[in-house]
């Protein structure tokens, strides 16, 4: 069986606020800036990570009163459903990968 070969990330720059904004995108509303949260998946243009919002979910919060407790345009219902969706296939490319290691 041939081997995959990993892609390498692009890299996107922008100019945001008159600062330089370098991020991996991971989809339209999630990325990953080496200079924000230490890497760790965010919604753009933001410093809330993903993983607070998929906390937040798994505490009983709905999509709505994430969306209107934090008042952001880039927090908005689209953006979290990219973010579970996000959330999942990351669980099933683990899944994955521990079952071949079994």
């Amino acid at each position: 069986m041939a081997k995959a070969t990993k892609r390498r990330p692009k890299v996107v720059r922008e100019i945001v606020g008159g600062e330089v904004y370098e991020y991996v995108p991971l989809g339209k509303h999630i990325v990953s800036a080496k200079g924000v949260c230490g890497g760790r998946p965010t919604f753009k243009y933001t410093r809330v990570e993903v993983r607070h919002i998929l906390n937040l979910l798994a505490h009983g919060w709905t999509v709505d009163q994430i969306v209107q407790d934090f008042n952001r345009p880039e927090i908005n219902r689209e953006a979290i459903e990219e973010a579970m969706k996000l959330a999942v296939k990351a669980l099933e490319r683990w899944a994955h990968e521990v079952g071949e290691a079994a």
